[in-house]
């Protein structure tokens, strides 16, 4: 079961993180934003990440993909909001 709080939270921590990536210069910067990514998801719902990412199961884990993974993550996300 997901919960609205579990959504609220996944979209409000993706939408921030997502946002600073996109207009980030530091490779650094993007590489921890990857990691703390990749730690919420580990945590996350199962049940709302399998949903989110249509299955895939390197779904914001993939540097080749994370932007697209993370802007596909808010969208899907601030539709259920």
């Amino acid at each position: 079961m997901i919960t609205k709080d579990e959504i609220e939270l996944a979209y409000s921590f993706f939408h921030q993180k997502q946002r600073i990536y996109q207009y980030s210069t530091l490779d650094w910067q993007k590489d921890d934003i990857e990691y703390a990514i990749g730690s919420y998801v580990e945590s996350m719902n199962k049940e709302l990440l399998e949903q989110i990412s249509d299955g895939r199961s390197d779904f914001l884990c993939n540097h080749s993909t994370f932007y697209a993974d993370i802007t596909s993550a808010v969208e899907k996300l601030e539709a259920r909001l």
